[in-house]
């Protein structure tokens, strides 16, 4: 995954300190970070009443709001840092026909609105906002997939809520995005990082910070038209959402919990030998930071950087089918 953290990097170019780690262009490429409501129609007592249409309780959050296509079994999709849900459209599109997709987006990204300031958690409010969305619309127990930043929410959410997730999918997602930093990282010493990702994406001016995002855009997908979306989402994100998510994500260690879930969970990663993850590389990593997790099936799909639903669509198709079986 971690080409989501090669953003923010990017992000902090403007104000880095010298005395900064300088990292392998490899680790750069890695590390970067970078509704409609459902509704029930019971005919009660025709013989004695109009057909009355009941519907599921209104959900509202200032966390992330939720646009739902399709019917039959429950899907939700999680988008990443700063992306916005239509990264997913291609996947809601095939998956539609077939089965309920809920599109979530993730509040301060993309233009959704903000309101949280850019200090403090950003990862547990989503999830809880994603778990009172899950049982005030009834669904029972959806599959998850998330992209990123969007699969750290999912794992949490299988770890604090193992009843809301009937599976889960991690796209080029790892339990501890700072492990990029080395295999002895924890989170306490990752915050000087964290600190500085954070200061970096509120300091930087306009003009230098959709610089940086082109830049660190061509680390993390291959796609070109993903890319210059990557641009304009970050462009339309609220700096300070992108501050707190950052920090939090990169001082945000799942684990510990993973020895004791129980919801079958896919990790896919990426491997790219044209300026992508070298493969041995990430197999040594992601195997390290999942060893933990029971039963997890890891499978990297090569010739992609960290959008792999974008520089591989066909073989990631064929992967999400797989786990809809």
């Amino acid at each position: 995954m971690f080409n989501a953290l090669n953003r923010a990097r990017a992000m902090t170019r403007a104000t880095r300190p010298a005395q900064t780690r300088k990292l392998k262009p490899w680790q750069a490429a890695l590390i970067g970070l970078a509704a409609c409501t459902p509704s029930l129609a019971i005919a009660i007592d025709a013989w004695a009443a109009p057909p009355v249409v009941q519907s599921a309780p209104a959900f509202t959050s200032d966390r992330l709001s939720v646009e739902v296509v399709g019917s039959g079994p429950d899907v939700i999709l999680i988008p990443g840092f700063a992306s916005s849900r239509e990264v997913w459209r291609a996947t809601a599109d095939r998956l539609k026909a077939t089965h309920r997709v809920h599109l979530v987006q993730l509040a301060g990204f993309a233009g959704e609105p903000w309101s949280h300031g850019s200090e403090g958690p950003f990862v547990a409010p989503v999830v809880e906002a994603l778990n009172t969305y899950i049982t005030t619309r009834r669904l029972d127990r959806p599959a998850v997939i998330g992209h990123s930043m969007g699969a750290l929410v999912g794992l949490r959410l299988a770890q604090s809520r193992p009843e809301s997730v009937g599976r889960l999918m991690s796209v080029d997602s790892l339990p501890f995005f700072s492990a990029m930093f080395g295999p002895t990282v924890t989170a306490e010493a990752a915050r000087p990082f964290a600190d500085q990702a954070a200061a970096g994406i509120l300091q930087t001016p306009d003009e230098a910070f959709r610089t940086g995002q082109s830049q660190s855009a061509i680390g993390l997908a291959r796609d070109p038209v993903t890319r210059a979306a990557m641009v304009e989402w970050s462009m339309a994100g609220d700096r300070g959402a992108m501050a707190a998510a950052i920090h939090d994500v990169m001082t945000n260690d799942a684990r510990p919990g993973l020895a004791a879930m129980t919801t079958p969970v896919t990790v896919l990663y990426a491997a790219d030998a044209d300026g992508g993850a070298p493969a041995a590389m990430a197999d040594a990593t992601w195997t390290r930071e999942y060893a933990a997790l029971p039963g997890a099936t890891l499978i990297r799909v090569d010739g992609s950087r960290h959008f792999i639903m974008a520089d591989q669509p066909e073989r990631f198709a064929e992967l999400v089918a797989d786990l809809l079986k």
